[in-house]
Order: structure tokens, then sequence, then C-alpha cells
């Protein structure tokens, strides 16, 4: 009576559990069957129970004639089984069968929280560069995959649990993977454009492309859930003639083209570098010139009465010349004047009288100026007073030269935080740049806020 389990109420009952520590699939015997006797080996009585823990499901196999049917009892359960538990049982039973008697089903333990772990290997196989197809490199691949089963439903129709066998089922999976990752590792130099001298450098981009490729593929075929693909080497033959020549090849490749580079990053330096030479001599020579220009102007400035005497000197000079060039003209315009033309003297000994009368005068008033015979109102009636002589600086912001600027121009740089006691100033006279503060009279620019000088107003002409 052992081959029914322990006596209960109503006859011979079943305790149907698993109590296996580490598992994947466990097919269940009741306590005292044979394998082999299928009559016995599967028989379960009504009424039995039934424990599931959480994380397992219970898969009960039946064997009809119009094929095989289950029923799925997932975790946690525990209860007495009855048709209402098992729906594919109600309709085998039927009414004809009482609580006690026995019906014939296999019983599967399908553990969904198992993680399996099964390492692989892809041996030796020749691996070819894409531009040097006549050099084979013997390359080896070995890695682990990590699986558990989600969809037991689905791992069900692609196994047949009643001849399941782990260890088989671990070998499908590591032939899979060899032959998935040698698939993806042959095609990997071209693809991806990865030397295959340099491809054990590229361990970690290639588990990933390894990863994403086989998942889908080993849950659509195997039924299990991949959590991770770990490639743990990708190891290549360095002691064969195909790698030998094929290193030989690329590094006189490799060699080439860093000369080549070289070359290039040399000419690039020196085309470079002149060109800077080039700008930096055309920017000194504006700066230079506009400097010259800013000098002559200021001199001018300080100068004008004298410069404005000269501008009239040579405008005296030119009429005299044109007089000079009148009279010659004039002695031969009129036929048979005997070599004179009156007119043409007349006129040129007005103009000459008129612009002798103006150098006279301006001579006159720049004497008296100079002598101080003639107040300076009066010697600079009609003409605007020169302006103040002013310090004209040169900057440097930023590495651009700057300028030139007068005090205000330098007192609003300060206050503006753009000119500081650090910053290179110039000027005409100075024989280099120097810092800014160690200009003597640009000191009390540091030293206090001034503020901008006024212009000064123009000299009244109106005698007062």
């Amino acid at each position: 009576m052992a081959l029914f389990g322990k006596p209960r109420a109503g006859g011979f009952m079943d305790e149907i559990r698993c109590d296996e520590p580490s598992y994947l699939i466990w097919k269940w015997h009741p306590a005292g069957s044979r394998p082999g006797d299928n009559n016995r080996e599967n028989a379960i009585r009504m009424g039995s129970s039934l424990r599931v823990k959480d994380g397992e499901v219970a898969v009960f196999v039946y064997k009809q004639k119009n094929g095989v049917m289950q029923d799925f009892i997932e975790g946690p359960f525990d209860q007495i089984i009855k048709t209402k538990n098992l729906p594919v049982l109600a309709n085998i039973v039927g009414l004809a069968y009482q609580g006690d008697t026995p019906f014939q089903a296999e019983v599967y333990f399908i553990n969904l929280a198992k993680v399996i772990q099964v390492p692989f290997a892809v041996p030796y196989f020749d691996l070819y560069d894409p531009r040097y197809l006549d050099f084979g490199v013997p390359t080896a691949v070995r890695g682990k995959i990590t699986f558990h089963i989600t969809d037991y439903r689905e791992f069900v129709k692609l196994h047949r649990l009643m001849d399941f066998d782990l260890t088989a089922f671990q070998t499908q999976i590591r032939n899979a993977m060899a032959r998935y990752v040698k698939g993806i590792v042959m095609n990997i130099p071209s693809e991806r454009n990865i030397p295959v001298v340099q491809i054990e450098r590229a361990i970690t981009p290639i588990n990933e492309m390894i990863e994403e490729s086989v998942r889908e593929r080993l849950e659509r075929d195997f039924g299990v859930h991949i959590t991770a693909v770990d490639i743990h080497a990708i190891e290549v033959d360095k002691t064969s003639e195909g790698y030998q020549q094929l290193k030989a090849v690329t590094m006189d490749l490799a060699a080439a083209t860093a000369k080549a580079q070289t070359e290039v990053n040399i000419k690039n330096l020196q085309d470079t570098q002149r060109i800077n030479a080039e700008n930096m001599g055309e920017t000194l020579r504006i700066q230079r010139e506009e400097a010259q220009y800013a000098q002559r102007k200021q001199t001018q400035s300080s100068n004008f009465a004298a410069y404005q005497l000269e501008q009239q000197a040579a405008v005296g000079i030119a009429g005299a010349e044109a007089l000079g060039r009148m009279g010659a003209n004039g002695a031969t315009e009129i036929p048979g004047s005997g070599g004179m033309n009156p007119a043409a003297m007349m006129a040129g000994m007005a103009m000459g009288g008129a612009i002798g009368q103006n150098m006279a005068g301006m001579m006159n008033g720049m004497m008296q100026g100079v002598n101080g015979q003639q107040p300076v109102a009066q010697s600079l009636q009609g003409m605007t007073p020169p302006p103040i002589p002013s310090i004209s600086y040169h900057v440097v912001i930023n590495g651009d030269v700057l300028g030139p600027f007068d005090r205000n121009g330098l007192a609003q740089m300060v206050s503006a935080g753009t000119l500081t006691g650090e910053s290179l100033v110039w000027k005409q006279g100075m024989t280099d740049w120097a810092r800014a503060n160690a200009v003597q009279e640009l000191k009390p620019l540091f030293d206090t806020a001034i503020p901008p000088t006024p212009g000064i107003p123009p000299v009244s002409t109106s005698g007062q």
C-alpha cells in the first residue's frame, strides 16, 4: 500500500511537492513507485494535496489519444487537488470517477527562479582581414551565458518534459552559442572595420554585439530568457604563420601611414607658422604706420598755426607757378602782337598781387603773434584753436594690439576693467612695451578713479 503514499481519510492519498534544493526541471514520482512502470508511476488519486512554492510552477501532463494536454499551477499553492484546480482533468475524468479514483498524469516542477550558467567555447577557426584575404589567423572565443525560464508555457511547447535532461539541454545551448558566436566574430573585421591583429582589444564592443544578436535567437529557439552573455577571451594564435605574415604586412602599412601623416602634419605646421608670421608682419606694419600717422597729426595739431601758414605758402607758390605759365602762354597766344598778350599779362599781374598781399598778411600776422605784438585772440581770428597735446598709447588686450587711446579712453578702459595695471602699453618714444602701472604718467589711473579730463572751451574771437 506504500505505492500511493501515506493513508488519509477517504483512501490512500498523495502529497505532491518538490523538495529538490537545486533544479530547473524535476519530475515528481509517487512514493514507492518504480521508474518505467507508467501505470503506477503516474497514478494520482483525486484528493491528493499539491504544494507549489513561490517561484515554481507545477505542470500536469495528460497523454490522450488526441495528443498531450497540460494543466499549469503557479506557486505559491497548497490545496487539495480538485477538478476546479485542473480544468483539463475535469474534461478527462467527468462524473464517472469517484473522489478516490486514481488518474494518470505526469507531474513536473519548473523552477522559474533558477539561474543557469553555461560556459561555452568556440574552437580555433581561421579569421580573415578583408584587406588581406590570403592570411587566415586561427582565433578562438571563450565565454559564458546566463539564463532562466520565464515563459514556461512556451518552454513546454519547445521541449518534451517527459524526456527532459538538463545536461543535454545545456549541451544544446552550448552548441548553439558556439555556432552563433563564430558567425558574428567572423564578420566583425569587415562589418566593423576592426583589424584582425587588434581584435583582442575590441572584446567589449564585440561582447555587446554578441549579446544583442543571440538574445532573441535563444529565446525563440529554446524558450529561455537570457540575462547575460560574457565573452571572457578572444584568443588569436600569434605563433601561426598567418598571424606572422599579416602582422608584417600591417606593420609596414602602419609605418607608411604614420610617416605620411607626420609629413602632412609638419607641412601644415610650417604653413601655419608662415601665415602667422606674414600676418604678424603686416599687422605690425599697419600699426606702425597708424602710430606714425597719429603722431604726425598730433604734431600738426600742436603747431596748427605754422602748419596752416605752410599750406597757405604752398598755395601761393602754386599760384605763382601758374602765373608764370600763364605769362608764357600769353606771349604766343595772339598772332601779330609782337610776342605780347596784354590781357594775359594783366590777369597774371592781378593774381600775383593778390597772392602776394595774402602771403604778406599771413607772414605779418604770424610774426606779430610770435613776437607778442598782437593778442592771441586777434591772431587767431577766423581760425579754430589747436587741441591741447595729449598722451596717446597703444595697449595689448587679449593678445590684440589696440589704439592709440588718449587719457580719457584709458580711464574708461580702467573703469570697465578692460585695462589693468598688468596690461602692456606703448607710445611713441618708448623703446619697448611696459606694464601700465610701471609708466609714471599712467600710475594715477590705477591709484584713484580719475574723471575724464574735460575739453578746453574754444578761445573767444570777439576780443572780450
